[in-house]
């Protein structure tokens, strides 16, 4: 089953099943991990469990006898709540920003392949989610987390993986092979390769200050013209006067 459900998603469900436990005894977490499963289908991923609602719930536990019917509607919501990921302790997972397109004019969208927080600690083909920022010369803010579990299941992991980051003009990761690079820039993503990993806002800031003069690869991803190349460009332009 642990193959079929992400560890963030693991944590969820344990403490909703003991919540619900609070109430009516011992409930297995195996048993409610069942009967989410039969209602949401495999694997089971943090997006899933941030679906399910109250009444969700209780057909959910009704229907495969996991508790008796009844069940108080406060225990449910604060199960409910802790499927969602409300007050989780322990959770490793950072809490995304509200964005609208605009709010930050002059930034492109970057993934991070991560495994914990907000750390830059995963490999493109077998990372646990992607960070999704919005950066510019100003500010670098979260904006999404993308499980890849259920990407995993595809016949060609690689190519979902990519397709979960194509609006993204950059990805960063620790590694990535060659076949894997190929699919990623065929989906117009610019691998970047961090090796000593860290956290993922230690990288951006980096960017942040690349946006401001960007070298030709960065410059390429933003659709305008590196400083480095100006110089020869005014050439250019004066010898054609």
């Amino acid at each position: 089953m642990s193959a079929s459900i992400t560890r963030e998603a693991a944590l969820r469900v344990a403490l909703a099943a003991r919540e619900l436990g609070d109430a009516h005894g011992n409930i297995a977490v195996r048993d409610l991990v069942s009967a989410l499963a039969a209602r949401l289908d495999l694997p089971l991923t943090e997006a899933k469990l941030k679906t399910v609602t109250v009444a969700d719930l209780q057909m959910i536990l009704q229907g495969d006898d996991v508790v008796e019917t009844g069940t108080p509607k406060d225990q449910l919501k604060q199960a409910v709540r802790l499927l969602w990921g409300e007050g989780v302790s322990g959770s490793d997972l950072p809490v995304p920003e509200a964005y609208a397109e605009g709010d930050l004019p002059g930034s492109i969208r970057v993934a991070c392949a991560s495994n914990n927080n907000e750390l830059l600690d995963g490999h493109f083909g077998s990372c646990e989610r992607f960070l999704i920022y919005q950066v510019s010369p100003a500010a670098a803010r979260l904006i999404d987390l993308r499980p890849t579990l259920e990407a995993d299941q595809a016949e060609d992991r690689n190519v979902a993986r990519a397709a979960l980051i194509k609006d993204c003009q950059v990805v960063y990761v620790q590694s990535i092979g060659g076949p894997a690079t190929a699919k990623v820039v065929r989906a117009g993503v610019h691998p970047v390769k961090v090796g000593a990993g860290g956290t993922a806002m230690e990288t951006l800031q980096q960017l942040q200050t690349a946006l401001n003069s960007p070298p030709p690869w960065l410059a390429r991803v933003m659709g305008v013209e590196a400083g480095s190349l100006a110089k020869f460009v005014a050439a250019a332009e004066g010898a054609d006067a």
